[in-house]
């Protein structure tokens, strides 16, 4: 596509854009180089601004929302990364939630429940943002987005605006059509239920004491690492190898969740990624099973 009105500095002026900036700052695990340009729109106007420029000095594009399921090697991203955290609006429409692909899920969930519209309880704690949890049809304690989506409008890389029902986009375990495609989630519809106030915050508040007590939200992490392989439980597979607890640097398998790498001090992007490799080679030695990750690993190096 010919880019035909040039973007120039003073389209940009108004939006927050670094140079050579540590994602590290950013990253639920504290790891992670630099980005070449790193960017925060506060809209989709400014959004499509940032993907015709990307396209116009032929910058490679990488989206982020929260940055919490998400691994970016030493070596950082080439281009251009977007960080969506500031298109972050949550409204109330009837029975419906529309949230922006920056808010973070924990918002949304309690925009919902103080509207008493019950159906994302199961996201009550869950650290990303609402983007991200479209990408990857996030899931906990037996829910999943594609249960509560009904819409969602993204953004293609040349700036043209669409939308997808459920059904389009084509969810599966941890999948959804975005991961297959140059688009990017700015806007998801949540179709929900009324419930008492009360009996939402209770489904709420118990989810989440399960999470503090099972999860190690104490450190630094990149949330659950690896995805559930079929007929097995993956912490329970890392803890018979004996692998609990086991470091690599400043990585360490999580002593409470063995399904965990958390960053007990100074860990690099390099030493999560030693760590997994090491995972899956014991646990296809032992077992047999091929774990496969789950969470994103982004950028250059190792």
């Amino acid at each position: 596509m010919s880019v035909i009105n040039k973007i120039s500095q003073k389209d940009l002026q108004e939006i927050k854009l670094l140079k050579n900036e540590p994602l590290s700052h950013y990253s639920n695990t504290c790891t992670g180089g630099p980005a070449d340009f790193l960017a925060f729109p506060k809209e989709i106007s400014e959004l499509k601004t940032l993907c015709l420029w990307a396209q116009q000095e032929n910058l490679p594009l990488t989206i982020l929302g929260n940055a919490s399921n998400l691994i970016v090697k030493d070596g950082g991203i080439r281009g251009l990364v977007v960080i969506l955290t500031k298109m972050d609006q949550v409204v109330v429409e009837n029975n419906q939630v529309v949230a922006q692909a920056g808010a973070a899920m924990i918002k949304t969930t309690q925009v919902a429940c103080q509207a008493g519209l019950s159906g994302l309880e199961f996201a009550a704690g869950v650290p990303g943002s609402v983007g991200g949890a479209v990408f990857m049809n996030a899931g906990a304690y037996g829910g999943e987005i594609k249960d509560q989506v009904s819409e969602v409008t993204v953004v293609d890389y040349e700036g043209n605006e669409k939308r997808y029902n459920n059904e389009e986009l084509a969810f599966s375990y941890r999948h959804s059509r975005i991961q297959e495609e140059n688009s990017i989630v700015v806007a998801a519809t949540f179709e929900l239920k009324p419930l008492e106030k009360h009996l939402i915050r209770e489904q709420m508040d118990q989810l989440n004491f399960l999470r503090a007590s099972k999860q190690p939200l104490e450190y630094p992490s990149c949330g659950s690492v690896f995805k559930r392989p079929q007929g097995y439980y993956t912490g329970k597979l890392i803890h018979d190898a004996g692998l609990q607890g086991y470091s690599i640097g400043g990585a360490q398998i999580s002593t409470k969740h063995a399904g965990f790498i958390v960053n007990k001090g100074n860990a690099t992007a390099t030493n999560y990624l030693d760590l997994i490799h090491h995972v899956q080679a014991v646990i296809k030695k032992q077992f047999g099973v091929n774990l496969e990750t789950e969470v994103r690993i982004l950028g250059e190096g190792q």
